[in-house]
């Protein structure tokens, strides 16, 4: 049955008033907030509250942060080398952490979500992949019904990759595309044929993949909406079960290699707001459900229905239904949340590896949740990913009486030009909700219950436009 797009006007007032540095909000409170005050020791102290309970599963996420080439667009923490030892090295060292970490936490070794990152994970040869699955299942017990995904770029990814990749348990594959256009891929040093992806897709789905995610990107230079209508209707032919479009963070001083082309090929705010709600109302009408604020399931996918019951979660590793109470990070930059703390890994090789070598875990900074952090938290997340919160429910999670302990936020909210006279938000006596209209600007709805956000807005640049 085809889904009809919600009609919404954004005028350019609107998107001139709206369109401002903010966080994506992949946790709350932000990387900005992470601290060295929080080290190893402290993540050690951290991993033994998490080993006391033992039935809870986790999450894991390994970062593999190797890539033949680097795209300008990029804001990962990659490195870019074609001298294969190098990745070499850094599994030996990677192995010791994966191995430390889980003799930290005792006998809690379930783990019900489970992630390759990158970097480009399949850089990696079909060896150096089995040995670290054989690490990985050493140490921990990935459970028959976890969600087992790896990040993989069809233009260096074989087929005896994604056989070995689907023989040791991997259920889920996420290709990024970002925009199948010559001119575009040129520009962002990502030349990708849509040959190649069409042919991974097609193998990957004889080989029993059953849930392949796609990854497009908004707003890149020389995009067009003529050109990027192309792409979209290709990704829509080939039916990925989900599709991340996610928008362009144009953060320069803080990726030099996005320097490596004149900003003047970007397209305005509007042109970029443009092309997200052409890309919304395609997949929509291809009968895809939106999903939090820039992706897209079909209806039989599991986050789909995960919408259907206000039940969808995110975390470092994105939206899901098999989130845990904790979640490890292990390799260079990897972020943790363990026991109501966030902790970063060393962010450069010599620095992980000197770590290891004194026999500590590189851990690079970290933040300790407050009761406040937590509370807030909740709220962002639900908003965010279900555009739906009841008071009561955080009132009996937290202890909280709602509109006194966010009454600031509250009139905020209600004010003569707030989010709700904008058309963003309805709010009743019980219940917040977030409107179609503000599902395009939900990282500005967010904003409003964070605590730090003063100190950003007041700050230096940190962030990447909300739209």
């Amino acid at each position: 049955m085809e889904s009809v797009p919600e009609t919404f006007t954004v005028t350019p007032d609107l998107l001139r008033k709206f369109d401002r540095p903010g966080p994506r909000y992949t946790s709350y409170p932000t990387a900005v907030e992470f601290s060295e005050t929080y080290d190893a020791a402290a993540y050690c102290d951290s991993l033994a509250a998490a080993a006391v309970h033992t039935n809870d599963p986790l999450s894991l996420y390994v970062h593999l942060p190797f890539c033949e080439h680097r795209c300008t667009f990029c804001g990962c923490n990659v490195v870019i080398t074609r001298h294969r030892e190098v990745a070499q090295k850094y599994l030996t060292y990677l192995h010791r952490e994966i191995r430390e970490v889980a003799r930290r936490l005792g006998d809690r070794r379930k783990v019900v979500q489970y992630h390759w990152g990158g970097g480009t994970p399949t850089y990696l040869n079909i060896g150096e992949m089995r040995e670290l699955q054989q690490v990985v299942t050493g140490c921990f017990e990935i459970l028959p019904d976890a969600e087992s995904a790896i990040e993989v770029d069809p233009r260096v990814t074989t087929r005896e990759q994604i056989d070995l990749l689907r023989s040791m348990g991997f259920n889920r594959l996420s290709m990024g595309v970002q925009d199948f256009d010559p001119d575009v891929q040129a520009i962002i040093n990502r030349n990708q044929t849509e040959r190649q992806t069409r042919e991974l897709f097609a193998y990957s789905r004889g080989a029993g993949f059953g849930s392949i995610n796609i990854d497009l990107i908004y707003g890149l230079p020389l995009q067009k909406a003529e050109t990027f209508a192309k792409t979209l209707d290709s990704v829509i032919e080939l039916r990925a079960d989900r599709v991340a479009v996610y928008s362009y963070a144009h953060v320069p001083w803080l990726r030099t290699q996005q320097k490596g082309f004149d900003p003047a090929m970007l397209p305005s705010g509007e042109q970029k707001l443009d092309l997200f709600c052409l890309a919304r109302e395609a997949f929509l009408r291809a009968g895809y459900r939106p999903i939090g604020m820039d992706h897209f399931a079909v209806p039989e996918d599991e986050l789909a229905r995960a919408v259907q019951t206000r039940t969808l979660s995110r975390n470092f590793m994105g939206y899901t239904v098999k989130s845990a109470p904790d979640m490890i990070g292990v390799g260079v930059s990897a972020i943790g949340d363990v026991a109501g703390a966030y902790a970063q890994n060393q962010k450069k090789l010599p620095r992980y590896y000197d770590a290891i070598d004194a026999g500590s875990l590189p851990i690079d900074r970290g933040y300790r949740l407050s009761a406040d952090d937590q509370t807030r938290r909740f709220v962002i997340t639900q908003l965010m990913c279900n555009f739906y919160l009841e008071k009561r429910t955080v009132e009996e999670r937290y202890g909280i009486v709602f509109d006194r302990e966010f009454a600031r936020e509250l009139a905020e909210l209600a004010s003569p030009d707030g989010l709700i006279a904008n058309g963003f938000v309805t709010a009743t006596r019980e219940t917040l909700q977030v409107e179609p209209l503000g599902r395009l600007f939900v990282r500005n709805v967010a904003m409003l219950f964070d605590r730090y956000r003063l100190d950003k807005e007041a700050g230096a640049r940190v962030f990447s436009q909300t739209v």
